[in-house]
Formats: C-alpha cells, structure tokens, sequence
C-alpha cells in the first residue's frame, strides 16, 4: 500500500453525511500517513446519518469551504449520504472547490450518492464512473459512461457504490493519491 506521508487530502461534506463513507476513508487515509481535514459549508461540526436516522457521529469542521483553497490539498473525498451531497451541489463553493480538482487533475474519491457534487462541475463528459445505481440516469446525463463494478477508475477519479465497496474504494483512493496528478482531458 502507498505511503501518504506529505499528503493534504480534504473530505467535502455536510450534516447527513453517510457514517461509514467518511470515517472509513478517513481512516485509511490517516493510517496511510495522509493529513486529513474535513471541509463544509458548515461553520463548527457535520453530523452523520446511519440506518435511516441522525447517527450519532458528530464530527469538527477543520474549515469552512468558502475559506479553503484547493491548491492546499493533493486530493479530494466526497462521501455519500443522500442528504450530504444533495446540499454540497447546492452550494457554490463547495461546486466551485471541487471544480478545480478536475481542472489541476489532482484525484477525487466520491462514492455511492457522492457524484451528485461532481455533476454540478459539468465536468463529466466521457469520464468512466459508477455510484449508487439511482444516480446512473444522472451520471449519464452528465455524460459520464457509467459502470456497475465495486470501484472505477478514470484518470484519477475514483468512484464506487455503496459502503460495502469501502475496501476496494479505500485501497484505489490511495494508490490513486500516491500516484498524484493525473494529466486533465
């Protein structure tokens, strides 16, 4: 596995985030040597959702997005949760922040509802991906060609489906953040 040491990687979330499609990759991230600071709209804390409820995870906002810089961080996770990523695709700074990963082609990590955010870019023109299959009429409608497989890699953007996917999403996540900037199409 891939050491991360040196490597600045921002997970972009809101309240409703799924519980274990952010405290797993950041998890393995951390254990990678990576640094790790999570990113939102939200001034304080982003609070989880588990099992069709509010879970009981609160987690410390490092820094609002509005005030982040992309040029600080090597990579960008956008976990799932239908909540999460329904309100970041909403939000001009969270769309504008994820934006200039694809345009720097540093990698992003988005899994199950998680592309939602990566839709709003319009950067998805031919990109190989996957998701949650409700989002697959979205994804392709973006133009993204999309794949039903445990994870997908396209240049750098990794995706996946769902939480069960998290050890092949968390393994690609960091080869792909080892491997570091991918030349952009």
């Amino acid at each position: 596995m891939a050491t991360l040491n040196n490597k600045k990687v921002a997970i972009l979330s809101e309240n409703g985030f799924e519980e274990k499609e952010l405290t797993s990759p950041k998890a393995a991230l951390e254990e990678a040597g990576a640094q790790v600071s999570i990113l939102s709209p939200q001034e304080s804390s982003i609070r989880s959702w588990k099992n069709g409820n509010w879970g009981n995870v609160e987690l410390k906002v490092d820094q609002q997005v509005s005030q982040a810089n992309p040029a600080d961080y090597d990579a960008l996770v956008l976990p799932g949760g239908v909540l999460n990523p329904d309100k970041l695709r909403q939000n001009k700074d969270a769309v504008a922040f994820t934006t200039q990963f694809f345009k720097t082609g540093k990698p992003v990590a988005a899994i199950c509802h998680g592309p939602q955010t990566l839709i709003e870019t319009g950067l998805l023109e031919g990109k190989e991906m996957t998701s949650y299959p409700s989002l697959k009429t979205d994804l392709v409608n973006a133009g993204a060609h999309w794949i039903d497989r445990e994870v997908v890699v396209d240049q750098g953007l990794v995706t996946s489906r769902r939480p069960d996917d998290l050890p092949a999403f968390n393994r690609k996540l960091i080869e792909e953040i080892g491997e570091g900037v991918h030349e952009p199409r």
